[in-house]
């Protein structure tokens, strides 16, 4: 865990030997992704161990993935680059680690770097209440470089050591149960989800539940995609045969049975979905409120998790967003339909769009966007939003007239006479006559004439004829002695 760019990916690569940044949007993580390593003790009778990372967000927008990344972890890494030291997601890890009160361990990176400060970090780290051992606490530190592959070796080492000090063994006697990290919709397989499996032994052919959701597996992959038969504790596995995608962040359990299955699914009927899916941007209360209807469509359910947790960070008194439905695949035919019902736009995320979607979305007028960076995506949201923002209107003033003479008058204009005190009159302007310094109508300078010539201004000094149009139903008389103070508006777009 740790910073945005502190090197997280980049030391699972180091490790692993593989290059799954580049791979990524961005160069963000985006996912939790599971990876196994395999390491051999250097013991008088060597022995090959295991370590299954889980590679966590490090974005902002990633709290909740983040938080469930902790929740099943045996133990973290808090991963703090030596030349930015504790920045705000470092201070949020070590908030999830003490609450979750996992045993962890300090990887101080980029040592390698020009500006490197370990003993900064060491410094900032004793002022979050993390006191290392080298300053008499009891929290491991190792100082490495993932970009020169320096220390890697002493922190998998120091893992192991952790691991063994907090007796972490694994139970096969127990029935199999454990936690889905990811689910997603596959075109080929259907519905398909990550577990990491924490008690047990999970095999093909077993009865699976998360939450409602009831399934039998059908094929189990590994992290590398190889086939397998069966899945151990701390074992990260792809499992197919789901009806539906099960919640992330969810237990699941085996049953001996469909019945009993069924059964287990029965009870857990009244859990909380997994998304609230912005229910509070909703309930305001205030009928006057306009809001932004859209269709959510996501390659993965961490993704519609982060979308969630963004997008309600975006406060206003006077505009808000339904999300009229949300999945994940690839944006579809029905989806647009869903769009043109409720007058919608389409959002995908990290997904592809269905030929006859975008047929039917191109002949009904349905705007679809999709996005590959989630941060993009919340301020596309948020521009849209502001759209439904009236524009400020700012009366930029031109100058004065005080009126002289009433000429003619009927329910939609009034013509007067009067001399410009200051300034000039601009035909097309617009105008407020005070009476005793309060504000009695206002209109729009609708004609305007200079010695009974038309014109397109009158200056200060000058006497001018004007044709005041009404822009209120509610029309008083303009009176004698009444001064008409005239101003350009202009719209100034609002934004959240």
């Amino acid at each position: 865990m740790g910073h945005v760019d502190h090197g997280k990916t980049k030391l699972l690569d180091t490790i692993r030997k593989t290059k799954v940044a580049e791979g990524e949007s961005g160069g963000i993580t985006q996912h939790i992704g599971a990876y196994q390593v395999e390491l051999t003790t250097n013991d008088q009778r060597p022995t090959t161990k295991i370590i299954t990372f889980l590679d966590t967000p490090g974005h902002e927008a990633f709290t909740a993935i983040r938080s469930r990344g902790a929740k099943v972890a045996d133990i973290a890494i808090l991963v703090v680059a030596a030349d930015e030291s504790v920045k705000p997601q470092t201070k949020e890890a070590i908030r999830i680690i003490k609450e979750e009160k996992i045993p962890f361990i300090v990887a101080i990176n980029k040592i390698d770097k020009e500006g490197a400060n370990v003993q900064k970090v060491k410094q900032d780290l004793a002022t979050e209440d993390v006191l290392v051992e080298d300053w008499g606490g009891k929290v491991p530190v190792i100082e490495i470089s993932a970009k020169e592959n320096r220390n890697i070796d002493a922190l998998l080492d120091m893992v192991l050591l952790v691991a063994e000090l907090e007796e972490l063994n694994e139970d096969l006697s127990s029935p199999a149960k454990g936690i889905i990290i990811e689910s997603s919709l596959d075109k080929r397989r259907g519905y398909v989800a990550t577990a990491l499996v924490q008690k047990g032994v999970l095999g093909m052919g077993d009865f699976i539940v998360v939450g409602t959701v009831v399934g039998k597996i059908k094929s189990m992959e590994d992290f590398m995609g190889k086939v397998i038969i069966e899945a151990k504790p701390s074992q990260p596995v792809l499992i197919t045969g789901w009806p539906t995608a099960p919640d992330i962040g969810k237990e699941f359990v085996i049953a001996p049975d469909k019945d009993e299955a069924t059964r287990i699914a029965g009870e857990n009927v009244n859990l909380a979905p997994l998304f609230s899916f912005f229910k509070g941007s909703v309930e305001t209360g205030d009928e006057n409120k306009k809001f932004l209807s859209l269709v959510f469509k996501s390659d993965v359910s961490s993704s519609l998790e982060a979308i969630e947790a963004s997008l309600k960070a975006i406060k206003s008194q006077e505009v808000g967003y339904r999300v009229i439905s949300y999945d994940i695949g690839n944006i579809s035919e029905a989806d647009v339909k869903t769009a043109i019902a409720s007058k919608c736009q389409v959002i995908g995320f990290r997904v592809g769009i269905e030929e006859s979607a975008k047929k039917l979305a191109e002949k009904e007028g349905i705007k679809i966007v999709n996005f590959e960076i989630i941060y993009e995506l919340i301020e596309h949201v948020r521009n849209e939003m502001s759209e439904l923002l009236g524009a400020e209107v700012k009366k930029n003033p031109l100058g004065k007239l005080k009126v002289l003479a009433i000429f003619k008058k009927d329910s939609h204009m009034q013509i007067i006479g009067g001399r410009v005190m200051s300034g000039k009159v601009i035909r097309g302007a617009m105008g407020d006559v005070t009476r005793n310094g309060l504000v009695v109508v206002s209109g729009k300078i609708g004609q305007l004439q200079h010695n009974k010539e038309d014109m397109p201004e009158v200056k200060d000094g000058l006497e001018a004829g004007i044709r005041f149009d009404a822009i209120t139903k509610d029309f008083p008389d303009v009176k004698v002695g009444d001064i008409l103070d005239i101003y350009e508006e202009e719209k100034i777009k609002r934004s959240i």
